[in-house]
This record gives C-alpha cells, structure tokens and sequence, in this order.
C-alpha cells in the first residue's frame, strides 16, 4: 500500500521555505527481501525469525536504508521531484521499523540558494508517533531556464 503526493517536478523558481511533501508506505516481507536481493546486505536480523528474536530488536526490522529510500522516492518524485540531483544525505537512525509498519516519510525545505540552483530539505520517517528516521539532504533542483 502506498499512499503519497502528487508526483512530478517542483522548478527551484517555484520552490519555498516550508513547503513539504510526503508519502506513506507499508513496509512488507516482500520489500525487505527485495531490498537484500538488491543491496547484498542479508543480515539475518531482517531475513531470519529465528535469529532476530535474540537480538536487541527482538525481531526482523527492515533495512535502514530501505526506509532512507523512501525519503529519496519524496525528493527523486516531489520536492524537486523529477530532475533533482542528489548532493548530499545525512542520516539519524531512531528506531527500527518492521515488516508490516505504515511509514511516513516526509521533506520539508529549510533553506533554498537560488543562485546555486542548492535546496536543503529537513527529512524525517515516523511510524505512528514514533521517529525512525531524521536528517537532512541538499540536493540540485530542476530549472525552467535549463529545460
């Protein structure tokens, strides 16, 4: 299930501080395999019942990185959305999500450089009331002047 925003491209002369988008996702087994197919990374905490109940999660958890993807689906699909290019994420990891959670991942601009075309976005994911996830991302943004 997946529940966001209307997809497209926000142009760096139409973006302003505070403006935010977001999307809501369910995190299933199904992603979580996928994600270790794609990345390599088969820890046993997110693939293995057995061995995740006797860590500190005291289960399976999903990926870091796959609930940090969600933040890139917001800002590759939204704000800026289509033509944005990736400068720089910094990531905070609060808690951890598991297989069947609903996550919000949200941005929200802070700051814009129109001159340098340079947006820094405020990221964070929550389940329910819970932050997963915070940070923060610069990234490129699209422009009308160089369509």
């Amino acid at each position: 299930m997946l529940d966001n925003m209307e997809r497209g491209t926000i142009c760096i002369e139409d973006i302003e501080i505070g403006m935010r988008r977001y999307l809501r996702k369910e995190v299933t087994d199904h992603d979580i395999a996928l994600f270790a197919e794609v990345s390599t990374d088969r820890n046993p905490v997110h693939l293995d019942d057995a061995y995740a109940r006797d860590t500190i999660f005291e289960g399976r958890i999903a990926h870091g990185m796959l609930t940090a993807a969600l933040i890139s689906a917001v800002i590759g699909e939204q704000l800026p959305g289509h033509g944005t290019v990736y400068l720089g994420q910094t990531l905070k990891f609060m808690s951890p999500v598991r297989p069947g959670d609903m996550v919000y991942a949200e941005v929200q601009v802070r700051e814009i450089d129109h001159s340098r075309r340079r947006v820094t976005l405020d990221c964070h994911c929550a389940v329910g009331d819970t932050v997963v996830l915070k940070g923060e991302a610069l990234v490129l943004a699209p422009s009308r002047k160089f369509d």
